[in-house]
This record gives structure tokens, C-alpha cells and sequence, in this order.
């Protein structure tokens, strides 16, 4: 099974770019951030006429998230309150940032992770808090059947030095702060992996490059977008990578997809 995320900045501004690179990497899920657009507006038969099922959560203007699967999932869900209830979760759903569903015994977990804005801000704030529901969001899910989580999609933090080019300033850097990091591994303590590490441990490879100042070309990236497995997923990883090549083309997304192959019984 091949499970791709894409931050796509806009679903319909690179309904193209992701339509072409369906067609010639037909991936069994592809998870989508950013998609920037309320669900009635969502270009679905694009996708639909390429065989896939579409699950979508959105909002006008910014975040939003959505599933292709060419399979129909199951207990399909969007946001924190389904599983943990308003109490809990507060106003953290009306940012449209989480969407999940099963499928061939996989819960499959698609987040869009707050930026955060700049350290110490409100929204960094925000930021940590919705990190803290997330923990007990994947928690949850991982205590029921089916057991085996895939938790990807745009992060918005660095997991190490080695996800960033240029780790100097680390500590004032929105997505490398210490704080994001340790609140990261706090999640991913209740039992995930990362599937790209699996396959390669040095650093220089990233998701993730500013339109600005020629980052792309200087290859002045970030690695924020991921796939996390749980230990029975991640024994079968069978491989794991960043596709650069949508990055190259004419108004691309400013993220880059990345894939994970697991082998399935």
C-alpha cells in the first residue's frame, strides 16, 4: 500500500499538478493540507474521474484537509470532537485540520499541524495546547481496533537538526523551537515512528522550501511533512521518499509530497 501527504497551498489553484501526478503515481491514499476551500467548492470530479473516493474537511481561504483513497475508507471523521467530545476539545475544530478513516486494517490520520506564527506568540500557544489534544486524540484511536495508526500530513515542526538547513537560531525558529520539538515527542511517545527515517538517517532532505530567496533551487528546505507509523506498520515499511519533481513545475505547491510503500499480508 502506498500512502502519500501533500500540502497542496490550494487544491484549486494545483488541481492540475496533483491530478497529473495521480495519473502517473497512481498512490492508494493520498492525504491532503491546506486545501484552502469549503467542501461545496471542492473540485471533486477532477479526482473522482481517476478512480478515487474523496473525503474532505474545509474551510474558505486557509487549512483544510482531505483524503483520496481508491478504496472506500471506513469511519471516516474529521477533527478531535468525534472521538473526545466538545468538552475536551474546545474550539480546536474550527480550524479544519484533522480527518481520518480505515482502510485494509490501517487507520489512516491526516493533520494539518498549526504553524504557530512566531515563538512565543498567541497562536505558538495555541499551537502547543492543540498538541496536547492531539496526544490523547492518537491515544484514543490507538486503544480501539484497529490498532495500526498512520499519522501524517503537514506538521509544522522539525523533528531534528537534521530536518532543517540551517539550524542556527533553532531556538527563535517557529517549527524547530524546543518547545514544539519536545511537544512533538511527547505524542510520539504513545508508540510512532518515523517511516522516512527508517531508510535514511542523514540530513538535506526536505518537504519543504520558502518561495522566497531561491530556497527550492538552494535547497534551503524543511522537512515538516511526515509519516508516522506504529511498530507493526513501520516493521513493514518497505520504503519511504520525497518527490521533488511537482516542486520544479510552474506555480507548484510550495511543499513537496511524500510517500510511504508498507507492505500489506
Amino acid at each position: 500500500m502506498k500512502i502519500a501527504t501533500w500540502n497542496v497551498n490550494s487544491i484549486r489553484t494545483r488541481k492540475e499538478i496533483v491530478a497529473n501526478w495521480l495519473k502517473a503515481n497512481p498512490v492508494d491514499v493520498l492525504c491532503l493540507q491546506e486545501t484552502k476551500v469549503v467542501d461545496e467548492d471542492f473540485p471533486r470530479s477532477q479526482f473522482e474521474s481517476l478512480g478515487y473516493h474523496i473525503y474532505i474537511s474545509g474551510q474558505k481561504s486557509y487549512n483544510g484537509v482531505a483524503i483520496f483513497s481508491l478504496k472506500p475508507l471506513e469511519d471516516v471523521s474529521t477533527g478531535f470532537t468525534p472521538l473526545l467530545g466538545s468538552e475536551k476539545v474546545e474550539n480546536f475544530d474550527e480550524q479544519k485540520r484533522v480527518i481520518t478513516g480505515i482502510l485494509d486494517g490501517i487507520r489512516i490520520v491526516n493533520l494539518y499541524i498549526p504553524n504557530g506564527s512566531e515563538v512565543g506568540s498567541e497562536k505558538y500557544e495555541y499551537k502547543l495546547r492543540w498538541m496536547k489534544v492531539l496526544k490523547e486524540y492518537l491515544r484514543s484511536h490507538l486503544a480501539k481496533p484497529p490498532h495500526n495508526l498512520c499519522v501524517c500530513g503537514d506538521l509544522n515542526i522539525t523533528p531534528d537538526d537534521r530536518d532543517i538547513h540551517d539550524p542556527k537560531n533553532k531556538e527563535k525558529s517557529i517549527a524547530a523551537s524546543p518547545r514544539e520539538r519536545a511537544a512533538l515527542q511527547d505524542v510520539l511517545e504513545i508508540g510512532l515512528a518515523d517511516a522516512f527515517r527508517k531508510f535514511t538517517s542523514e540530513g538535506g532532505h526536505y518537504s519543504w522550501w520558502d518561495y522566497r530567496h531561491s530556497g527550492f533551487i538552494r535547497n534551503h528546505g524543511w522537512r515538516i511533512d511526515i509519516h508516522y507509523l506504529t511498530p507493526n506498520l513501520y516493521e513493514k515499511a518497505t520504503n519511504c521518499w520525497i518527490d521533488v519533481e511537482p516542486r520544479k513545475l510552474e506555480k507548484p505547491s510550495d511543499h513537496a509530497p511524500v510517500i510511504v510503500e508498507i507492505g500489506i499480508d
